[in-house]
């Protein structure tokens, strides 16, 4: 489950992927070539729009370097990890560049202080490239990020881009006439148990539900809430005017309410109520209600809205239901801080850093280029998968509802990761696969 905008943050283009992958820690393993890289065409220099809303312009994407990867990989470092193209041949405008290191510039204190789950960096590696965000002259961020990182390909490289928003939907404070959907905060007897404290099996793992006499039961689900079952369990913060647009806001994660005044309500992730996701749009695919061209946010909602009982027990398929607080200021990440429309993005902590920078190459434009990883996302898994985010408005809910771009990913540590990770036994590998999974337009939790 999201715990910023995205993982709080979000889709609506996204994989519907399962949650949590277990299984036994694989062999240390290190796959970094001795073969040259086929040199990375350099893209012009003129600044990609990225405009959310703007028309969709296709792109060459730079090809990934054919490796061997392991299987089973749970980690960026035994994923295999290989050095990229110079950076400073990589796509990224200087309009880019400066938007990225404001945000790297404000996850520095976050890089430094966290463990990183990729196991690609310690604290201490960025301490330098953080010192040297804070002073960089007009016109030179882009010539920051060629001195102070390097690019590295993780695993086979191939990457897809998905695409979240901060929705705006219509809400008010109190209840009144058009607005009867609830939007819960924290119930007050929803518990979280750290699995992780009973065994260390366990460590890392979390359940969520209720108590019910001596025994700890699952928490409701959504059919039992939107029946009224949180009745004097769960504050109401606001009632929507419109159920299908509460759904796809607990799907983003975190959105606006525009208020009958006028005004904004912002609200975001705070958790949820321990069920497992059901992506609908994947349902809707395999049940042939969705027709060619349909499978994206807008033509799912489109037939929601169109079949108001059968969209009810369909949604109704997704027991994952989502729980809000009142923010103030922009939307927040994963990391804690405010994410930034066209820069910020979500990604996999146990194959990207959060904080990281990451220059996508892809076969959009829009999406090619440079993003910050302030983010994570219960359907964003996996090394290479990136959910874009394009801010809040119509073009940002027109970009991210039909994003889906695939090319290649290249994460951008500080100079020298490199060389103190290689050195590492190989594991048997397996032929990296290059093919990616279908886009579901609603795979975020």
């Amino acid at each position: 489950m999201p715990k910023g905008i995205g993982g709080r943050a979000i889709v609506l283009a996204a994989l519907m992927l399962g949650g949590c992958v277990g299984g036994s820690q694989p062999p240390r393993t290190d796959i970094t070539a001795t073969t040259a890289r086929p040199t990375a065409p350099r893209l012009p220099e003129a600044p990609l729009a990225r405009a959310s809303g703007a028309p969709i312009v296709s792109a060459v994407p730079i090809p990934p370097l054919p490796v061997m990867v392991p299987s089973a990989a749970e980690t960026a470092r035994f994923s295999g990890v290989v050095a990229g193209p110079p950076v400073a041949s990589l796509p990224i405008t200087e309009t880019q560049a400066e938007a990225g290191r404001v945000a790297f510039l404000r996850s520095c204190p976050g890089l430094m202080r966290r463990a990183d789950g990729s196991g690609l960096t310690q604290g201490a590696d960025w301490a330098s490239a953080c010192t040297a965000a804070r002073s960089v002259s007009a016109g030179g961020a882009r010539a920051f990020f060629a001195q102070w990182f390097e690019a590295v390909q993780v695993g086979a490289g191939t990457s897809l881009a998905t695409g979240y928003y901060e929705p705006e939907i219509a809400g008010s404070r109190e209840r009144r006439a058009g607005y009867d959907t609830p939007i819960y905060g924290r119930p007050r007897d929803l518990v979280d148990v750290d699995l992780g404290s009973f065994t260390p099996d366990l460590k890392g793992k979390t359940v969520r539900g209720r108590v019910n006499g001596t025994k700890l039961v699952p928490y409701d689900d959504r059919t039992q809430i939107e029946q009224g079952s949180l009745e004097g369990r769960a504050p109401i913060l606001a009632w929507a005017a419109d159920p299908i647009e509460i759904f796809f806001l607990q799907i983003q994660g975190s959105g606006r309410l525009r208020l009958p005044d006028g005004d904004v309500m912002r609200i975001g992730y705070e958790t949820q109520n321990g069920r497992d996701y059901v992506g609908i749009g994947s349902l809707m695919r395999k049940r042939g209600l969705l027709q060619p061209g349909q499978a994206s946010m807008q033509g799912i909602v489109a037939w929601l809205h169109a079949n108001p009982e059968q969209g009810r027990a369909l949604m109704r398929e997704n027991k994952s239901f989502v729980f809000f607080r009142e923010l103030s200021g922009g939307p927040v990440g994963a990391m804690g801080y405010e994410v930034t429309g066209t820069i910020s993005a979500a990604a996999d902590p146990k194959f990207v850093p959060l904080g990281a920078p990451v220059v996508l190459s892809m076969d959009r434009a829009d999406a090619t280029g440079l993003w910050i990883v302030q983010d994570t996302g219960g359907a964003i898994k996996g090394a290479n998968r990136i959910d874009t985010f394009w801010g809040a408005g119509a073009g940002a809910r027109l970009t991210a509802g039909g994003m889906s771009a695939r090319g290649t990913a290249f994460v951008l540590l500080p100079v020298g990761t490199l060389a103190r990770i290689a050195p590492a036994p190989a594991a048997a590998p397996v032929p990296a696969q290059p093919s990616l999974p279908y886009a579901d337009p609603d795979a975020r939790p």
